[in-house]
């Protein structure tokens, strides 16, 4: 009896042993395919909101993305940064250094749309995925104040350079063919900023630039003039690969309408564009030579300025551009002196000794304008607190305060900059000002302050950006370079 139950004893582990290995393999397998099945169910959305991370491509310009004193900037920028919030998550971004790198990136490792103000063509639908569209543009021909104005694209008489690989490339083929002596040049190593400053400059005597770029630039480059539009309207939007499943460019859409319904994406672009209709030409010529001339002497005390008392230099080289014209010996018939056109009071309660130096001009005004922002209630955010201490630099801080208490009286928020400012001009309203504690003021004045400060200083801004661009393209510009895809400021 030993023997048989010794026998079976040994077959048993074996068979068993073997049987197990099935169901372990059997096990395994059925893991792995619910990973994995688990895994292709994962959304384009659900990935995004698993990694936390919004992942945007862009290219480099005043229209889309660039970083200035006061951190991150630019209307794409801005606007897909409001888009990750909205899903939770922390917004990435990548900038690419052509077009072609762009596209040929979205949807892969780096990017998962790109954001550029790229405007929506039959060829590119046809690789693409586009968001609903939150822009029009149209494409304007440009010419240089003083020489012939262009009536048509049949007329004219001079070198014509755009950027290679836009749409404005695919819209002069279209045209080339009404019109077979149309000729043109594409340049791979400019931007549209760049290449209106070519004209501006006399460079080159034409260049196609989209309507966004020439309303946020023109006073940059005041001798650019519009000539005509080769274009109808056309829709700027997002782009998506079109290998997604699409969950993504949805959540993209809802978001876009339900900020354009809430009026936040018409105040971002009023942000960009506000300035562009309130000055002269005269005005932006003049400014622009002081720039060049008078500002280079001052710039270093700007930036130590705004580090010391927490603003952007290019604020106060506004505000000083505003009150002197950057001129440390200005004189006003009221007796206020000096860069910052100090009172006598305002520069002793500063502890100011010399209104005439300039250092000390630039800090008594800073520290002036830091001391009225800090007076405001702490309820008030930026930029609004920033342009209320503006204002009240201007007309004073009491009349500034009887402003926001017709704002109240009104309804409207005390608290916003853009309530406030339709109530300062009662201050010079009989109606009014006898039912206020400070009485009488010329309150169009610090409306008018504010805006031009605002104006001049994104003129600043620009114009610094279109420096560092400037010398960009000289880094990369390689002599007998061949034309490649650039990158644009919109596409």
């Amino acid at each position: 009896m030993l023997g048989p139950i010794t026998k079976f004893s040994t077959r048993f582990p074996v068979s068993a042993r073997r049987a197990g290995t099935r169901i372990t393999l059997a096990f395994t397998a059925a893991l792995f395919l619910f990973h994995f099945s688990s895994s292709a169910r994962i959304s384009d959305l659900q990935q995004v909101q698993l990694s936390g991370t919004l992942q945007m491509l862009t290219v480099d310009g005043p229209t889309t993305y660039y970083e200035d004193g006061r951190g991150k900037n630019g209307l794409e920028y801005l606007l897909a940064k409001a888009f990750a919030e909205s899903l939770g998550v922390e917004l990435v971004v990548r900038s690419k250094p052509s077009l072609k790198a762009l596209l040929l990136s979205v949807g892969g490792p780096e990017g998962n749309f790109a954001a550029a103000n790229i405007t929506i063509t039959e060829s590119r639908s046809k690789l693409l995925q586009f968001s609903d569209p939150y822009l029009q543009v149209t494409q304007y021909l440009v010419y240089r104040r003083g020489s012939a104005r262009p009536r048509s694209l049949a007329s004219l008489d001079g070198d014509l350079l755009i950027v290679k690989g836009s749409s404005h490339s695919e819209q002069l083929k279209y045209w080339a063919r009404q019109y077979p002596t149309l000729a043109w040049r594409e340049n791979a190593n400019s931007e549209m900023s760049e290449l209106l400053r070519m004209v501006h400059d006399s460079e080159i005597d034409y260049t196609v630039v989209d309507s966004l770029a020439y309303l946020v630039s023109r006073h940059i480059y005041p001798q650019v003039r519009r000539a005509i539009d080769i274009s109808d309207p056309q829709s700027v939007a997002w782009a998506f690969p079109r290998h997604g499943d699409g969950t993504l460019l949805a959540a993209a859409n809802r978001f876009l309408s339900d900020y354009s319904a809430s009026g936040e994406l018409a105040a971002l672009k009023n942000d960009l564009l506000e300035q562009a209709d309130n000055f002269s030409v005269a005005g932006s010529q003049r400014f622009g030579q002081l720039v060049n001339s008078r500002l280079p002497n001052y710039e270093p005390l700007f930036k130590l300025a705004a580090e010391q008392f927490g603003f952007d230099w290019h604020l106060l080289a506004a505000v000083a551009y505003q009150e002197s014209h950057w001129n440390p010996k200005a004189r006003s018939p009221t007796g206020v002196r000096g860069l910052m056109m100090l009172t006598l009071t305002t520069a002793r309660e500063m502890n100011i000794t010399n209104r005439l130096d300039p250092q000390q001009s630039l800090t008594g005004g800073a520290a002036y304008l830091s001391k009225l922002r800090s007076r405001l209630p702490d309820r008030i955010s930026e930029p609004d607190r920033t342009l209320l201490a503006l204002a009240a630099y201007n007309v004073g801080f009491g009349h500034m305060e009887d402003a926001r208490i017709l704002t109240q009286r009104n309804g409207q928020d005390p608290d916003l900059w853009e309530h406030v400012r339709q109530h300062l001009p009662k201050l010079s309203n009989k109606k009014y000002y006898p039912t206020l504690k400070y009485g009488y003021a010329r309150g169009n004045e610090p409306v008018i302050y504010v805006d031009n400060i605002r104006y001049y200083t994104r003129y600043l801004e620009l114009h610094e950006l279109s420096q560092q661009l400037e010398v960009q393209n000289e880094e990369t510009l390689q002599p007998n370079s061949e034309w490649e895809d650039s990158a644009p400021s919109s596409l």
